[in-house]
C-alpha cells in the first residue's frame, strides 16, 4: 500500500512539473517565440514533447549541461535567450558558453586527441565535415536519429526544412552535423554612391564602362582605385575604396580558407567545392576521398599561379586602397569599419555583420530605417570559370562526440533541437539573421520586410544560398591544417616573403601535416600522398593547377544592382 502511495504521488508530482512546464511554455511563446512559422497550437504541441522527453533525462539524474558556440549574435541570443527558455520549459539548466572561434576549434582538437569530451554539445563549422568523418569520433547523426537517440528525436525536426543540411553530409552520405546558423562571405558595397550621376560620369569617362556592381577583379581593383584616389573625399570625409584586415591573428587565416583562392579560380570546377582539387589546393584521389597533396608538384594548387596572384591581390590592394589601420586589424574589429561610413566597397564581407549595419543612426542608413549600401555576389578573379564555387557559406552546426555520457548527448541533443525548431527559429533569424530554414526565408514577415535587409533576403531566396558552399571534404584536418594558413599569410602582409614564397611554405607544411596523418593512420580516407615531380607536369590550361596566365587583369565588368536582382528573384544563381 505504501509503495502505492508513493508512486501516485510521484505520478501527481510529474503531472504538476508538467502543467507548471506548459505554464511557462505559454508564456514563452506569447512573449518572445513571436513571428513564427507555426500557430500558437502548433508552438505548444512541439515545447510539450520537449517536456515530455526531457521528463524522461531528469528521472536519470540529468538536471545541467554545458554546450559551447562562438562569439556572433545568433549564439548571444541562443546563450542569454534561448537557454533560459529551455531551463524554464523543460527543467535542465544549459550552460551556453560563447568563446571566440579559434577556442572552439583549439578546444575541439583537445578533446579529440583527448577522447574525452569538454562540452556536451558543440556548434562547431562544417568546415570540420571532413576531420569528423576521418576521425570517427563525432556521432553521425543520421545514425543517432533512428538508433540510440531515436526517442530524443523531435518528429518536427523536418531536416527537409535545412538549408544547409548537404554541407553537414559526409562522403558517407550520413548526417554529422545539424545546423545551428548560417552566413555568406558577399560583396557589400554603397548604393547611394554607386548611383550617382557625377561619379558615374567621372568613372566611365575614366575606364571606358559604367560604375556598378564589379563582376570580375579588375573592375573591383578598377572601382577601388577610383574612390580612392580619384574621388577621395565626400561629405568633407576622406573615402576609401577598399576595406579588409591583416593582422597575424588566427582570424587572417580564415580569410583566405574561407574560399579567396577558389574566388581567384584556383580550384577545378565542381559544386559544392571543386574536384578534384578544391578551394584549399587540397587535390583528392580518384575516390573522391583521399588526399594526395596540396602543393603543385604533388598535384595540387596552393603554391600555384592563381593561388599567388589571389594572395598578391589581397595585399596589394589593402595597402593601395583600405583604411591605414585595416593591416593591423582582426575580422571582428573590422567588421564595423564599413558602417562607419568612409568605405565604398567591400569584396569579403560577412552577413553575420548585417544587423550590426541596420541600427538607426549610422552613417550608412537612411532617415526612414533603409540601407545606404546592398551586398551582391562577390566578383572573381581572373583563373575563375563558370561551374566552380561561387563563394564560401559558413554553417555552424550542432556536434557531439561520441564519447560525450549518452543521457547528457540526449540532453544535449534536445537542446540542439530546441535552438533550431520551428518554435523558435523564426525569431531567431529576425535577431541574427543567420537563417537555416526554408520556412523561415519564405515567410511572409520576410517578404514584407526585405527591403530592410540590402540583398540578403533575395539572395536567400534564390539559388545562390547553395551555391555558396563552406569548406568541403578535401580538409583532412581542418584545427591542424587551419592554423598554418595565417602564419604563413602573414609573412606576405608584413613582407618578410613574396606571396609566392609565402604560399610555397603553406604547401609544404600541409602536406607535411598530411603526411603525418598518413603514417598515423585515420579511421576513414587518410592521406596518401603522390610522390613529388617537377610542377610543370601538372600545370594545365585544362584543370587546376591552372597555368600562368599572360593577362591577369582583362577588361572590367559590372552589372547594375537591379539587374542582378532580378536575376536571384527569377531563381538563378548570377
Amino acid at each position: 500500500m505504501k509503495l502505492k502511495m508513493t508512486l501516485m504521488a510521484a505520478a501527481l508530482l510529474a503531472t504538476a512539473s508538467a502543467w507548471a512546464d506548459t505554464k511557462e511554455a505559454e508564456k514563452w511563446i506569447g512573449q518572445e517565440f513571436q513571428p513564427s512559422s507555426l500557430s500558437k497550437q502548433q508552438q505548444l504541441d512541439e515545447m510539450k514533447w520537449f517536456i515530455d522527453a526531457a521528463a524522461k533525462l531528469k528521472a536519470k539524474g540529468i538536471k545541467e549541461i554545458s554546450v559551447v558556440s562562438e562569439t556572433i549574435d545568433t549564439h548571444v541570443y541562443e546563450s542569454k535567450v534561448l537557454a533560459k527558455a529551455f531551463e524554464e520549459i523543460t527543467g535542465i539548466k544549459v550552460k551556453h558558453d560563447i568563446i571566440q572561434e579559434g577556442d572552439v576549434v583549439e578546444k575541439l582538437q583537445t578533446s579529440m586527441q583527448s577522447g574525452k569530451s569538454i562540452y556536451d554539445g558543440w556548434v562547431s563549422d562544417s568546415d570540420l565535415i571532413g576531420t569528423h568523418y576521418r576521425y570517427g569520433a563525432i556521432m553521425p547523426l543520421s545514425d543517432y536519429m533512428t538508433g540510440e537517440g531515436k526517442a530524443f528525436t523531435n518528429p518536427g525536426l523536418d531536416l527537409k526544412d535545412f538549408i544547409g543540411s548537404s554541407f553537414t553530409t559526409a562522403p558517407d552520405g550520413k548526417l554529422y552535423q545539424l545546423p545551428d546558423q548560417q552566413f555568406a562571405n558577399l560583396y557589400w558595397f554603397r548604393a547611394d554612391w554607386f548611383a550617382r550621376k557625377d561619379l558615374k560620369d567621372k568613372f566611365k569617362a575614366k575606364y571606358g564602362y559604367e560604375l556598378g556592381v564589379p563582376q570580375n577583379w579588375s573592375a573591383y581593383e578598377d572601382i577601388a582605385e577610383f574612390f580612392t584616389n580619384d574621388v577621395k573625399n565626400i561629405d568633407g570625409k576622406k573615402v576609401f575604396g577598399h576595406m579588409d584586415y591583416g593582422k597575424k591573428d588566427p582570424s587572417l587565416g580564415w580569410r583566405f580558407t574561407d574560399a579567396w583562392l577558389s574566388m581567384a579560380g584556383a580550384a577545378d570546377k565542381g559544386i559544392p567545392n571543386g574536384l578534384p582539387v578544391d578551394e584549399w589546393g587540397i587535390r583528392v584521389a580518384a575516390d573522391k576521398c583521399t588526399p594526395v597533396g596540396a602543393a603543385v608538384a604533388r598535384g595540387g594548387a596552393t603554391n600555384s599561379p592563381a593561388s599567388v596572384f589571389a594572395l598578391t591581390k589581397y595585399v596589394d590592394w589593402m595597402k593601395k586602397y583600405a583604411p591605414p589601420q585595416a593591416g593591423g586589424m582582426t575580422f571582428s574589429e573590422s567588421g564595423p569599419v564599413p558602417a562607419q561610413g568612409e568605405v565604398a566597397q567591400q569584396i569579403f564581407w560577412y552577413t553575420a555583420f548585417t544587423a550590426s549595419m541596420m541600427k538607426p543612426g549610422l552613417p550608412v542608413v537612411q532617415a526612414d530605417g533603409k540601407p545606404k549600401w546592398r551586398m551582391a555576389p562577390s566578383p572573381h578573379g581572373p583563373y575563375w570559370k563558370e561551374g566552380m564555387q561561387n563563394g564560401y557559406q559558413d554553417v555552424g552546426a550542432w556536434t557531439f562526440f561520441k564519447s560525450t555520457p549518452p543521457d547528457r548527448r540526449a540532453a544535449a541533443w534536445l537542446y540542439a533541437q530546441f535552438v533550431t525548431s520551428k518554435t523558435v527559429s523564426l525569431k531567431k533569424s529576425i535577431t541574427g539573421l543567420t537563417f537555416i530554414r526554408e520556412s523561415d526565408i519564405k515567410h511572409e514577415y520576410f517578404t514584407k520586410n526585405a527591403d530592410k535587409y540590402g540583398g540578403l533576403i533575395e539572395f536567400y531566396r534564390s539559388p545562390a544560398r547553395v551555391a555558396w558552399s563552406p569548406t568541403g571534404n578535401n580538409v583532412a584536418d581542418y584545427p591542424k591544417m587551419a592554423q598554418l594558413w595565417w602564419k604563413n599569410v602573414a609573412t606576405a602582409v608584413s613582407g618578410e616573403k613574396t606571396p609566392q614564397a609565402a604560399m610555397d611554405n603553406l604547401a609544404e607544411e600541409m602536406d607535411s601535416v598530411m603526411s603525418r596523418l598518413q603514417r598515423a593512420g585515420m579511421q576513414h580516407c587518410p592521406p596518401k600522398l603522390n610522390p613529388k615531380v617537377d610542377p610543370a607536369t601538372y600545370l594545365s590550361d585544362k584543370a587546376a593547377p591552372w597555368k600562368k596566365l599572360a593577362n591577369e587583369k582583362p577588361k572590367g565588368e559590372t552589372i547594375a544592382y537591379d539587374v542582378l536582382l532580378k536575376a536571384w528573384k527569377e531563381g538563378r544563381a548570377r
